[in-house]
C-alpha cells in the first residue's frame, strides 16, 4: 500500500518568489527546497543557476542566502505553544455531493478535550450545494475530534455534521441517521466491530491519468504491482507512508496499508472501530489524504472504476462482527446475517457508492452487481467468510460491494440495521436459505 513523493514527473506547477529563486517545471516538498539552496553558492551578489537531478526530475534553481521558501517553513513550522494558549481548530464537513470534504479554520481560546467543549459554527450552503443562496446558512455540529498533524501542537481536526438553523439535518447529512442507528440498544449491546478496506488511485494532475502511468498510454500488465517493491512498480509510495504517519499522529486506528493491483493504486485499512467511530475515523483519514496528495500536487480519486478495461476497479470492503458473531456458535449467526443481507441485497447496493455498477462486473475479484452470493475465501462474492471464521466457528464477514467511494456513515449503519434490527418473514427467509444452502 504505499511512499513523500520527491518530484516526480506527475507533480507539475511553478513556484516563484521575490529573492529570485524559482523551480520550472515541477514542485518540490520543503525539504528538497533546503536541499537544493543551501548547495548553491553566490557568486558577485547574484545567485547561481545549477541543473539538479532528483528521481529522473530535473530541477533548475536559482536560490539566495535569504530564501522567500525557507522564511515561510519557519512560519509554517512555529510552535505558538509557549505564546498562547489559544489553539487552532479546523472544522471538516462533507459537502453537497455526498463525497467531497470541506474544511475552514478557527481559534479557540484554549485546548479542549471532548467536541461539546467547541462551538457550533456555520458556512455559506449555497457555496457547497446544500442549501439557497436566499436562505444558505447551514450549521456545523462538531462530532468527533483528532489532532492535526499539519499544524501540530494542541491543534485539532474536527469532524462535524451539518444542519439547518432549526436543528434539523440536512439532507446529505449521513451521520445523523447513523447515530440513531448505533444508539440503539440492540445494536450496542452487539458492540459491531468494524474494519475498512479504504482503496485510492492516484492521477496525474493535468492529464488525470494514474500516477506512473506514461501519459496517454498503459503500462504493464496487472501482477507485479499489488504489494510490488520498485520503481516500475510502486508509484506514489511516499503519499500512502506520509499518510500512513499522519493518521498514527492524528488518533486515527488505521491498521495497515498496502500496495494495490492497479498501478497507481493503494489501498489502507482502519480498524477494528466500534459504531459511528469506524465512519468517522475513515471521513478524516480521507481528508488527511486529499491534504497530503494536495501537498503534493497530486489528484486524489476514489472512483470505484478509474480505467475501463481490464484493470481492478477501486473498493471500499468492510468487514464485521458482532458480538455474537465473535463468540462461541458465532458461525450460525454470521449465516443468519449473511440470509438478511441477501434478502436486503438492492437496498445496500442503492447506498453502497456511485459508479459501482462500473466496477462490480463479476471481474477483477468482484460479484455481478445483480446477483448475491456468499463464499469462504472466495473474492469473487458478495460476502466472503475467511477460512480461519469457518475453522473456528466464529469472526467475522467481509463486505466486498461497498465502492471506493462509498459513505462510511450510511454502509456501517446499513449493516448494522439489515443483520441486528431487521427481521425478514419467516416465508421470504426459508426461500433464501434455500437459494443460499443456508442452515440456520
Amino acid at each position: 500500500m504505499a511512499h513523500i513523493l520527491a518530484p516526480s514527473a506527475q507533480w507539475q506547477a511553478r513556484m516563484v518568489v521575490p529573492d529570485g529563486c524559482s523551480i520550472r517545471g515541477k514542485s518540490v516538498t520543503a525539504n528538497i527546497w533546503k536541499t537544493l539552496l543551501t548547495s548553491q553558492r553566490v557568486k558577485g551578489g547574484k545567485p547561481s543557476r545549477r541543473a539538479t537531478k532528483l528521481r529522473g526530475l530535473t530541477v533548475v534553481a536559482r536560490a539566495s542566502d535569504n530564501s522567500t521558501v525557507n522564511r515561510l517553513e519557519d512560519l509554517l513550522n512555529l510552535d505558538v505553544t509557549p505564546y498562547t494558549d489559544k489553539i487552532i481548530a479546523e472544522y471538516i464537513w462533507i459537502g453537497g455531493s455526498g463525497i467531497d470534504l470541506r474544511s475552514k479554520a478557527r481559534t479557540i481560546s484554549r485546548t479542549v478535550e471532548h467536541p461539546s467543549e467547541l462551538p457550533k459554527w456555520n458556512y455559506d450552503g449555497s457555496s457547497t450545494g446544500q442549501a439557497p443562496g436566499e436562505d444558505s446558512e447551514v450549521i456545523l455540529y462538531p462530532q468527533a475530534i483528532f489532532k492535526d498533524p499539519f499544524r501540530g501542537g494542541n491543534n485539532i481536526l474536527v469532524i462535524c455534521d451539518s444542519y439547518t438553523p432549526s436543528g434539523e439535518p440536512i439532507p446529505t447529512n449521513k451521520r445523523h441517521r447513523a447515530a440513531q442507528i448505533f444508539s440503539n440498544k440492540k445494536v450496542t449491546d452487539e458492540i459491531p466491530w468494524y474494519g475498512i478496506e479504504q482503496e485510492y488511485t492516484l492521477l496525474q494532475p493535468n492529464v488525470k491519468w494514474p500516477l506512473g502511468w506514461p501519459a496517454g498510454g498503459y503500462p504493464g500488465p496487472q501482477g507485479p504491482y499489488y504489494c510490488g517493491t520498485g520503481a516500475d512498480k510502486a508509484f506514489g509510495r511516499d503519499i500512502s507512508d506520509a499518510h500512513y504517519k499522519a493518521c498514527l499522529y492524528a488518533g486515527i486506528n488505521i491498521s495497515g496499508t498496502n500496495g494495490e493491483v492497479m498501478p497507481g493504486q493503494w489501498e489502507y485499512q482502519v480498524g477494528p472501530s466500534v459504531g459511528i467511530d469506524a465512519a468517522d475515523h475513515i471521513w478524516c483519514s480521507r481528508y488527511l489524504l486529499e491534504r497530503i496528495t494536495e501537498m503534493a500536487g497530486v489528484v486524489l480519486s476514489l472512483d470505484p472504476k478509474p480505467i475501463e478495461g481490464d484493470w481492478n476497479g477501486a473498493g471500499c470492503h468492510t468487514n464485521y462482527s458482532t458480538k455474537s458473531m465473535r463468540e462461541e456458535g458465532g458461525y450460525e449467526v454470521i449465516k443468519k446475517a449473511i440470509l438478511n443481507l441477501s434478502l436486503r441485497h438492492k437496498e445496500h447496493i442503492s447506498a453502497y457508492g456511485e459508479g459501482n455498477e462500473r466496477r462490480l462486473t463479476g471481474k477483477h475479484e468482484t460479484a455481478s452487481i445483480d446477483t448475491f452470493s456468499w463464499g469462504v475465501a472466495n473474492r469473487g462474492c458478495s460476502i466472503r467468510v475467511g477460512r480461519e471464521t469457518e475453522k473456528q466457528g466464529k469472526g467475522y464477514l467481509e463486505d466486498r460491494r461497498p465502492a471506493s467511494n462509498m459513505d462510511p456513515y450510511v454502509v456501517t449503519s446499513l449493516l448494522a440495521e439489515t443483520t441486528i434490527l431487521w427481521e425478514p418473514t419467516l416465508e421470504a427467509e426459508a426461500l433464501a436459505a434455500k437459494k443460499l444452502q443456508l442452515q440456520v
